[in-house]
């Protein structure tokens, strides 16, 4: 299965490279049954994050027809404060640009092809639905966005980590950790997310919630 992380100007870095270590030592450990690379909507590029002046480079184009699973981390920036219009460097700002480039309907296609697992990590489900891609679907967000997820026509679930079929959702920043290893779980085997589990000294934490059968 190929893995591809998406990088979008203002990423934050912490819901990127947790899940790509987690996922790319999967790989190393299942004898290459995963293998995980960095993309942008663009294609090859120096991605910016939104914790200057730390940036990552895409190795390819975002590709659904290629990708098993895609994953979708949120922005870094200032949370608003509720007064006025969002500041720039807002995260809602930040996801609002993303949404303005040709991310969205790659996005799109990956979300309506049913054998792609899109999975997000904190903000990541606010940009899926601020694009309208997952109304009505269960997932998380980061605590002090979940009112907005409603908004936008999720069905907010208040699990570190929500898993809707072939939409998987996760929470707060540091939940990049526990999705990667769910998603090991998932689609490699329980022994491959016990054996990288041990191998970055982390116990999983919080509640995985399921969408019933």
């Amino acid at each position: 299965m190929l893995a591809q992380i998406v990088l979008f100007d203002g990423f934050d870095p912490l819901d990127v490279i947790a899940p790509y270590e987690v996922l790319h030592a999967g790989g190393l450990a299942s004898d290459g049954a995963l293998t995980v690379e960095l993309v942008s909507a663009e294609g090859p590029r120096e991605v910016p994050s939104g914790i200057a002046p730390l940036s990552l480079r895409a190795a390819a184009r975002l590709d659904p027809a290629r990708a098993g699973l895609v994953v979708v981390p949120g922005a870094a920036g200032r949370m608003p404060d509720g007064a006025g219009p969002a500041a720039d460097d807002s995260i809602p700002a930040v996801l609002a640009r993303a949404l303005e480039t040709a991310l969205t309907p790659l996005l799109a296609e990956a979300v309506g092809r049913p054998r792609v697992c899109v999975a997000t990590v904190c903000g990541g489900s606010l940009l899926l639905a601020s694009a309208g891609l997952i109304r009505g679907r269960a997932a998380v967000t980061h605590h002090e966005g979940m009112e907005a997820l409603g908004d936008a026509g999720a069905l907010p679930v208040p699990a570190r980590v929500v898993d809707d079929g072939d939409l998987v959702t996760a929470a707060g920043v540091t939940s990049g950790l526990d999705l990667g290893l769910y998603l090991l779980e998932r689609e490699v085997g329980p022994q491959t997310a016990l054996l990288v589990e041990r191998l970055f000294a982390h116990e999983r934490r919080g509640v995985v919630w399921r969408a019933p059968a």
